[in-house]
Protein backbone atom coordinates (compact mmCIF):
# COMPACT_ATOMS: atom_id res chain seq x y z
CA UNK A 1 0.00 0.00 0.00
CA UNK A 2 2.81 2.38 0.32
CA UNK A 3 3.36 2.92 -3.29
CA UNK A 4 -0.69 4.10 -3.20
CA UNK A 5 0.08 6.76 -0.40
CA UNK A 6 3.20 7.80 -1.89
CA UNK A 7 1.47 7.90 -5.71
CA UNK A 8 -2.16 10.11 -3.94
CA UNK A 9 0.40 12.22 -2.14
CA UNK A 10 1.24 14.54 -5.00
CA UNK A 11 -1.24 17.25 -6.08
CA UNK A 12 -0.82 16.82 -9.68
CA UNK A 13 -1.29 13.19 -9.62
CA UNK A 14 -4.48 13.74 -7.97
CA UNK A 15 -5.39 16.30 -10.60
CA UNK A 16 -4.88 14.09 -12.53
CA UNK A 17 -7.46 11.07 -10.81
CA UNK A 18 -9.56 13.99 -10.50
CA UNK A 19 -9.28 14.46 -14.66
CA UNK A 20 -9.73 10.35 -15.11
CA UNK A 21 -12.72 10.16 -12.74
CA UNK A 22 -14.36 12.95 -14.41
CA UNK A 23 -13.93 11.34 -18.24
CA UNK A 24 -12.12 8.05 -18.71
CA UNK A 25 -10.06 6.72 -21.11
CA UNK A 26 -8.10 9.98 -22.22
CA UNK A 27 -4.75 10.08 -24.21
CA UNK A 28 -1.45 12.12 -22.47
CA UNK A 29 -2.09 14.95 -24.77
CA UNK A 30 -5.92 14.94 -23.25
CA UNK A 31 -4.77 15.14 -19.96
CA UNK A 32 -2.40 17.80 -20.33
CA UNK A 33 -4.75 19.72 -21.70
CA UNK A 34 -7.32 19.49 -19.39
CA UNK A 35 -4.96 19.37 -16.19
CA UNK A 36 -3.36 23.34 -17.93
CA UNK A 37 -7.28 24.89 -18.50
CA UNK A 38 -8.71 23.21 -15.14
CA UNK A 39 -6.08 23.00 -13.00
CA UNK A 40 -3.50 25.38 -14.11
CA UNK A 41 -0.92 22.93 -14.15
CA UNK A 42 1.55 23.65 -16.97
CA UNK A 43 3.91 20.84 -16.76
CA UNK A 44 5.22 19.64 -19.22
CA UNK A 45 4.09 16.01 -21.09
CA UNK A 46 7.46 14.02 -20.29
CA UNK A 47 6.77 14.90 -16.59
CA UNK A 48 2.74 14.42 -16.96
CA UNK A 49 4.23 11.37 -18.41
CA UNK A 50 6.17 10.01 -15.54
CA UNK A 51 3.50 10.67 -13.10
CA UNK A 52 1.10 8.43 -14.80
CA UNK A 53 4.02 5.96 -14.85
CA UNK A 54 4.22 6.44 -11.23
CA UNK A 55 -0.08 6.32 -10.88
CA UNK A 56 0.11 2.97 -13.05
CA UNK A 57 2.50 1.27 -11.00
CA UNK A 58 0.36 1.50 -7.78
CA UNK A 59 -2.88 0.51 -9.75
CA UNK A 60 -4.69 3.66 -9.87
CA UNK A 61 -4.94 3.73 -13.13
CA UNK A 62 -5.09 1.30 -16.00
CA UNK A 63 -3.53 1.60 -19.50
CA UNK A 64 -4.39 0.54 -22.93
CA UNK A 65 -2.82 1.24 -25.91
CA UNK A 66 -4.20 1.83 -29.19
CA UNK A 67 -2.03 2.32 -32.34
CA UNK A 68 0.44 4.94 -31.42
CA UNK A 69 -1.61 6.17 -28.58
CA UNK A 70 -2.23 5.41 -24.82
CA UNK A 71 -5.36 5.46 -23.06
CA UNK A 72 -5.84 5.92 -19.33
CA UNK A 73 -8.73 4.62 -17.28
CA UNK A 74 -9.15 5.72 -13.45
CA UNK A 75 -9.38 2.09 -11.25
CA UNK A 76 -10.53 2.65 -7.57
CA UNK A 77 -9.43 -0.90 -6.31
CA UNK A 78 -6.15 0.29 -4.00
CA UNK A 79 -8.09 2.97 -2.36
CA UNK A 80 -11.26 0.70 -2.23
CA UNK A 81 -8.59 -1.69 -0.52
CA UNK A 82 -7.38 1.29 2.19
CA UNK A 83 -10.86 1.41 3.20
CA UNK A 84 -11.67 -1.96 3.72
CA UNK A 85 -8.13 -2.16 6.18
CA UNK A 86 -9.48 0.87 8.24
CA UNK A 87 -13.35 0.83 8.31
CA UNK A 88 -14.96 3.92 9.30
CA UNK A 89 -17.95 3.13 12.25
CA UNK A 90 -18.45 6.43 13.19
CA UNK A 91 -17.38 5.84 16.27
CA UNK A 92 -14.63 8.51 17.91
CA UNK A 93 -13.04 8.25 21.06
Amino acid sequence: MDHVYRAIADPTRRAILDELVDRDGQSLFEICARLTMKHGIGSSRQAISQHLEILEAAGLIEVRREGRYKFHWFNGEPLRAITRRWPTTGKRS
